[in-house]
């Protein structure tokens, strides 16, 4: 496992999780992820991509929610969890993600190239 692999696992157990409400996908939408989050995704075809973006949707919506939840990339994590990033139905952890973890996710995001998911 590379660098960042353990950095990104490490900033991932960092973030609170909490119950979203059932069926709701009000955060979700096209996200850009770095390679290492990206190659733990399951492979969607140019179409499904295409069709998912004329939607305004993350390719990995599905009529039950996110089917890549357990392995979604940080910027999915942190929806609801800070204060910058709130959940559109009110929801959140008890505690929020800390400042200084939220500050790692932005630096990192910030210093590896991105691409589309």
């Amino acid at each position: 496992m590379d660098s960042l692999s353990r950095r990104v696992d490490q900033l991932r157990r960092r973030i609170p999780g909490f119950e979203c409400k059932p069926g709701c996908h009000d955060c979700c939408g096209p996200v850009t992820a770095s390679s290492v989050e990206l190659a733990r995704l399951p492979v969607k075809s140019e179409a499904e991509h295409e069709a998912a973006l004329e939607e305004w949707n993350c390719v990995h919506l599905g009529p039950n929610g996110c089917e890549a939840y357990e392995q979604r990339p940080l910027i999915c994590r942190l929806f609801g969890t800070t204060p910058q990033m709130p959940c559109p139905e009110g929801r959140g952890p008890e505690t929020p993600t800390d400042e200084s973890v939220v500050l790692q996710i932005n630096q990192l995001i910030a210093s590896t190239r991105q691409v589309l998911v």
